[in-house]
């Protein structure tokens, strides 16, 4: 890569970046109410996303060979046991993901 096209790279990252983070503020003002749209998705992203990332991590589970699914049950319930006591997504997803972890490279 040339010297012009790394600053020119380094031109457009920076401009996809400041604009992801002002075109929010442009697109909603804080004088204007947020659009029920917004507000709906708000409340509906959160638990989607989480529902994407469970079976993603599920999908290529196997209970007939290996460690039949143990870590990942564990897992599982750590996950579901701190959003039941915290509720708060990262830290469930963190708490699991570092079980999981420990799980598999120490006792599975």
């Amino acid at each position: 890569m040339t010297t012009t096209q790394q600053f020119l790279t380094i031109g457009l990252v920076i401009l996809g970046t400041m604009a992801t983070r002002f075109l929010p503020f442009l697109l909603f003002p804080a004088d204007k109410p947020t659009p029920p749209l917004v507000q709906h998705l708000g409340r509906v992203l959160p638990g989607a996303v989480f529902g994407l990332l469970l079976v993603y991590c599920l999908k290529n589970v196997s209970l007939v060979s290996g460690s039949h699914g143990l870590p990942e049950a564990v897992a599982l319930a750590v996950v579901a046991g701190l959003h039941l006591w915290k509720r708060q997504m990262l830290l469930s997803i963190a708490g699991g993901t570092v079980v999981y972890m420990v799980l598999v490279q120490t006792v599975f």
